[in-house]
């Protein structure tokens, strides 16, 4: 039997529009490689802090390598401290979805959930190469999104200041008795160690800590490092810096992402952040080396700053509550014990591996 013209012209559109339709059906990957996303990240730090909001490796320009590298698919709108939350309040924000991501430290976290401390710095542990070998090649990043699982969220690194200074006293520091009852600004596990040793523990965003120990409501403050310290002015409301990087061995800024949100990036995306974040860490550290070793310089030579390490009695007392108060967390909480063994136990093999490779270096190569 023969088709009627006019069947067959509709038998020819309803093919082409089946075709048409499987297709759409068969690609669904191509439409949303083109859409748009539009985020928002805060953070712990005001707008135009170096490091942390502006210049290499900072919050600003990780949101920039992700836009250029996306094309512009992937859009990061940055508020500092203050702006669109409070400093503190970045954890909470991200959970609820207010916004997308956050920019800060890991440690601010640490009354949410105590081995939030293992990814940002641990007293007496590793370097900015340690840290690095742990989080990248060492399982640390799996474990950082274990703990962060039952919160909807998960983090990569974005940065790192390594080695951090003690901090700024204005009374010098001899013997631990000279601790007990100074009001020192000092934030994470290291807070926690001092009020062991009866310091009167304070935690103040970056922006309150130089008119603090300016007028003298605190006597101490711990802060980054030479030149993040000497922007806040801190070398003109004390005068003892101490050295001895004991607390933060290699800080981590840390990038906080609502797993929901992250979930509907495209892997193509998600690999971009990844990489934009991996970037940032080693840009970022490597900017933090210059500019301290300019600022400590300077505030030496010309700022009338008196720089000492602390007395090694301090430093042992300080050595023996760090580990009290790491085995009482351990015996609270099994994942917190799960994180401390794999950081330990990778700090042991990286510290044998110190010895003949970067303690060798400094002590017989470098001169």
């Amino acid at each position: 039997m023969t088709t009627p013209p006019n069947s067959r012209r509709g038998a020819l559109k309803t093919g082409l529009k089946a075709g048409l339709a499987g297709a759409a059906l068969a690609t669904p990957a191509i439409v949303p490689a083109q859409t748009t996303f539009n985020w928002k990240m805060t953070s712990a730090y005001p707008k135009g802090s170096p490091f942390y909001m502006d210049g290499p490796g900072s919050a600003t320009d990780l949101a920039r390598r992700i836009r250029e590298m996306s094309a512009g698919r992937l859009n990061i709108q940055v508020f500092g401290a203050g702006e669109l939350i409070p400093a503190f309040e970045g954890f909470d924000a991200v959970r609820a979805g207010t916004v997308e991501m956050n920019h800060a430290n890991a440690y601010f976290w640490t009354g949410k959930t105590f081995a939030a401390q293992y990814f940002t710095a641990v007293p007496f542990g590793m370097n900015f190469q340690g840290m690095n070998g742990w989080l990248y090649d060492g399982g640390g990043i799996d474990l950082w999104n274990e703990v962060y699982a039952p919160f909807g969220m998960l983090a990569m690194p974005c940065g790192n200041t390594g080695v951090q200074m003690t901090g700024w006293f204005k009374k010098e520091i001899k013997t631990v008795a000279d601790l007990k009852g100074l009001k020192m600004r000092i934030p994470g596990l290291a807070g926690r160690v001092y009020a062991a040793l009866g310091v009167d523990v304070k935690v103040l965003p970056g922006g309150e800590i130089f008119p603090a120990l300016e007028r003298g409501v605190i006597d101490a403050a711990e802060f980054v490092g030479p030149f993040q310290d000497r922007r806040l002015g801190l070398h003109k409301a004390a005068k003892y810096y101490y050295t001895t990087g004991w607390h933060e061995n290699a800080t981590v800024s840390e990038l906080l992402i609502n797993r929901a949100a992250w979930g509907r990036l495209p892997k193509e995306l998600q690999a971009i952040v990844e990489n934009a974040a991996a970037a940032c860490n080693v840009i970022g550290e490597a900017w933090c080396q210059k500019a301290n070793s300019d600022a400590m310089e300077d505030l030496v030579k010309n700022q009338g700053v008196i720089a000492r390490p602390l007395p090694d009695p301090v430093i042992a007392a300080l050595r023996t509550e760090t580990q009290k108060v790491l085995a009482e967390a351990v015996a609270r909480d099994a994942l917190t014990k799960k994180v401390h063994d794999s950081f330990f136990a990778f700090k042991a093999k990286f510290d044998r591996w110190s010895e003949v490779s970067e303690e060798a270096y400094h002590l017989k190569v470098r001169g």
